[in-house]
């Protein structure tokens, strides 16, 4: 289930990127709109109305840039957006910010002087000294620090400081982070499909933060709806789908909340 203060923020995200980045996405005039089936993991997708650029998660989940500075660690331009229909867009949950992709720039709070080089996954990690920002990226170092908002650092995590030269290559962290998917470890979700006969499979085994995707095959309308009704997916139209991620261990058994005799179980490791 997709946190709660993940979901605020992005919202906010959302809010100030339709405001800020118009300009920087070009102008924001009608294109062609991209059938939803075309899009694949990977893929640099916006709507017709807000100019934000999100990431598809191979999890099912968008992903959006929280800025242009971040947008640029990973890509060189936008040719790769994709519009695709404000309807279509709505339908793909959100799944958080991109970070900075890892090795590229270095970091700092704008209300902290602290700079730091960023690792795989969003790990920040503090750049001990200035000889050792030497010898990480150069001379010109000091221009290659960014200022990350404040309200955009919660989506890093603190890792070991850096105490030599030795103990951190920007090269190395760029080249494992190949992709968003890598870099945030997402992993596509688990399948269960929903027909005449009920779930199938009635059960899966995920580990934690991991996502399942119900279809829904039949010719009416179901849903998966947790027993103690702390979650679940709506009600599902015939021949479409709901994501849910589950974040924490334990056992989420659901029902049909159109046939009560359909159950079943996810559980999370």
């Amino acid at each position: 289930m997709l946190n709660a203060s993940i979901f605020k923020q992005s919202i906010v995200t959302i809010l100030a990127l339709s405001l800020v980045i118009g300009a920087i996405f070009g102008v924001n005039q009608a294109q062609a709109l991209t059938d939803i089936d075309d899009v694949d993991s990977g893929s640099l997708i916006r709507g017709e109305s807000f100019a934000a650029v999100y990431y598809m998660g191979v999890d099912g989940f968008r992903y959006v840039f929280p800025n242009s500075s971040t947008y640029f660690t990973w890509y060189d331009d936008f040719d790769s957006v994709v519009w695709i229909s404000d309807s279509d867009l709505a339908t793909i949950p959100i799944g958080g910010n991109v970070t900075y992709r890892a090795g590229e720039r270095m970091v700092k709070i704008t209300s902290d002087p602290t700079t730091y080089a960023v690792d795989v996954g969003g790990v920040l990690r503090h750049v001990g000294s200035e000889d050792i920002a030497v010898d990480l990226y150069g001379s010109s170092w000091n221009t290659m620090i960014d200022d990350v908002p404040d309200s955009f650092f919660s989506n890093y995590s603190i890792g070991d400081p850096i105490e030599d030269s030795s103990d951190y290559d920007a090269a190395d962290a760029s080249a494992e982070a190949d992709s968003i998917n890598e870099d945030k470890g997402l992993v596509a979700p688990e399948v269960i499909e929903i027909d005449s006969d009920g779930y199938d499979p009635i059960d899966v085994t995920i580990e934690a933060g991991q996502a399942v995707k119900f279809v829904n095959n039949d010719s009416d309308v179901h849903s998966a709806t947790g027993d103690d009704l702390s979650w679940g997916t709506g009600t599902i139209q015939p021949g479409s789908s709901s994501i849910e991620r589950f974040d924490e261990e334990g056992t989420y058994t659901f029902f049909d909340s159109y046939d009560s005799s359909n159950t079943g179980a996810v559980y999370v490791e």
